[in-house]
C-alpha cells in the first residue's frame, strides 16, 4: 500500500499561497496533510488560514509565532482562532506504512528555537551543518522527521532520518508531498513564484529567533 502525505509550514497568516498548496494536496490525491507550525505572525489574515486547515482537517502543530500571538493577544481569547491555536501540539507522532514520523515546530524534542539550518544563503547544503546533525538525530528512533521554523527548503537523509522541511508556504513559496513507504518526497511552487531554498539567511545565524515585520 502507498501513502501520500501533503506537507506544509510556516504560513504566516497568508492564505493565498496555503489555499495553492491545498489545492495542489487535492489534485495530488493526498491521504493526509501536516502543518508543522508558525500559523500566524508576519501578516493579518489569522482567520481565514485557520478556516481552511480546520476544512482541510490538517494535523497541525504550534509554532513560536502562535505561542507569541497567544501571549500578546490576551483580548482574543474568545476568537476561533486563538482557540484553534491554543489546542494545537507542540509535537505528532504517527505511524504509516510501518514508518515512523515525527513533527516538531525547530527541532527535536519540542523545540521552538534554534532550528535544523542546512542550507547556505545561495541554498546549498553545509557539509558541516549536515555532519552536526546527522549526530544529534542519532536518539530520535524516527524514519521522517518532519520540521519548519528556518524558511529553509530541503529533504535529505541525515543517518537513520530522513529530514524534511517544506519552507515557509509564504517566503519560500512551496510545499511537499510525501509518498511512504518508499520515502519520496515532490516539492511544488506555489503563486508561480520560483522557490526560495533559503529565505532571510542573514538572520538565520545571528541568534535571532523571530523576524521583524519586513524583513
Amino acid at each position: 500500500m502507498t501513502s501520500r502525505i501533503g506537507i506544509i509550514s510556516d504560513v504566516h497568516a497568508s492564505p493565498i499561497p496555503l489555499q495553492q498548496a491545498l489545492d495542489i494536496f487535492d489534485n495530488s490525491g493526498v491521504s493526509e496533510i501536516i502543518c508543522a507550525g508558525d500559523i500566524a505572525g508576519y501578516f493579518d489574515q489569522l482567520k481565514p488560514c485557520v478556516e481552511l486547515l480546520k476544512k482541510h482537517h490538517c494535523k497541525t502543530i504550534i509554532g513560536n509565532h502562535d505561542q507569541s500571538y497567544l501571549k500578546d493577544n490576551p483580548d482574543q481569547v474568545n476568537s476561533k482562532e486563538y482557540a484553534y491555536l491554543q489546542a494545537l501540539p507542540e509535537t505528532i507522532e504517527l505511524t504509516r506504512e510501518a514508518k515512523k514520523i515525527l513533527v516538531v515546530h525547530a527541532a527535536p524534542p519540542a523545540r521552538q528555537h534554534g532550528g535544523i539550518k542546512l542550507l547556505d544563503k545561495d541554498g546549498e547544503f553545509i557539509p558541516q551543518q549536515i555532519a552536526d546533525w546527522t549526530e544529534k538525530l542519532k536518539l530520535e528512533h524516527c524514519d521522517v522527521l518532519i520540521v519548519g521554523h528556518t524558511h529553509q527548503v530541503f529533504a535529505l537523509q541525515l543517518g537513520d532520518t530522513f529530514v524534511i522541511n517544506p519552507g515557509s508556504s509564504q517566503f519560500n513559496h512551496s510545499c511537499m508531498v510525501l509518498t511512504l513507504p518508499e520515502i519520496q518526497v515532490d516539492i511544488f511552487a506555489l503563486e508561480n513564484k520560483e522557490i526560495v531554498k533559503s529565505w532571510n539567511f542573514s538572520l538565520l545565524f545571528s541568534g535571532r529567533d523571530s523576524y521583524p515585520t519586513g524583513e
